[in-house]
């Protein structure tokens, strides 16, 4: 059995290394007249990041199978890991699939799952399914007859959009709970940020606790960090980083700012 490994610009170090190339684009006929070449019974995908056109999609005996970071149909498309803590999801888990044309809708050979910890972020979540899809991979392909083709339900099913700087500014007046799966869910990026007056401050982590006063209000700046009023509870930030500067924890910072309680972020 003949493996094309392939990943996406960025987190292709292991590929380059073996001498594996990776096409920007999968459409054009060099590409494909290298990936004939290599006459593949079988082809992995994992975060590839590129819709693969169905002339590809025929070319290995056996197929593609795509190693996506989601119990599906929940979370198909670009950023399953970071949608699902956002909406506060209890579990994640990753999906060995069966490729076809759509996004990310073709059958299950194998899933597993993990719970989502009130401290996971994007990043600690995404390094758990990177092993547990590995591992699962390497079980599809070894012994294949132990995971037949299942058709996705059509129920359930939803869309993880790509994700937006824009986005991931921080609303006050939501409830502490759902900011912090924010900060969570956009770490490392694009990364939570509020504006402290003209300055912006990346927020790396946080936690929900209690506290009450006008949204975005900092009701307290001491060791423990910088405590925001939100529109339920308050959010003590308890690392940062400055427009330009270095990621602090949040005691550092306010130890070099006096006079931060009662300025509003936003």
């Amino acid at each position: 059995m003949k493996l094309k490994p392939s990943g996406r610009q960025g987190h292709g170090r292991w590929n380059s290394a073996c001498g594996s190339k990776q096409p920007l684009s999968l459409p054009n006929d060099e590409a494909q007249a290298m990936l004939r070449a290599v006459e593949a019974d079988v082809m992995v995908v994992a975060a590839y990041g590129l819709i693969l056109p169905q002339a590809v999609l025929d070319l290995p005996r056996l197929g593609c199978l795509n190693i996506h970071a989601s119990i599906l149909p929940r979370w198909r498309g670009a950023a399953p890991i970071q949608r699902a803590i956002l909406a506060g999801d209890a579990e994640s888990g990753v999906t060995i699939m069966q490729m076809e044309a759509g996004l990310d809708t073709g059958p299950m050979r194998h899933v597993v799952t993990t719970p989502i910890g009130l401290d996971d972020t994007a990043a600690s979540l995404h390094d758990r399914l990177m092993a547990l899809g590995a591992s699962a991979i390497v079980d599809v392909l070894a012994t294949p007859d132990r995971y037949p083709p299942v058709i996705q339900p059509e129920a359930g099913v939803t869309y993880a959009q790509k994700l937006s700087k824009e986005e991931a500014g921080l609303d006050w007046n939501l409830p502490a709970a759902e900011l912090d799966r924010r900060v969570r869910g956009y770490c490392p990026v694009p990364g939570a940020w509020t504006r402290l007056g003209g300055e912006t401050l990346k927020v790396w982590a946080a936690t929900p606790v209690a506290g009450s006063g006008m949204p975005g209000m900092v009701i307290a700046a001491d060791r423990h960090g910088l405590t925001v009023a939100c529109g339920e509870g308050a959010l003590c930030i308890t690392s940062l980083q400055p427009a330009g500067g270095k990621r602090l924890e949040a005691s550092a910072f306010v130890a070099g700012r006096p006079g931060l309680a009662g300025q509003q972020l936003g």
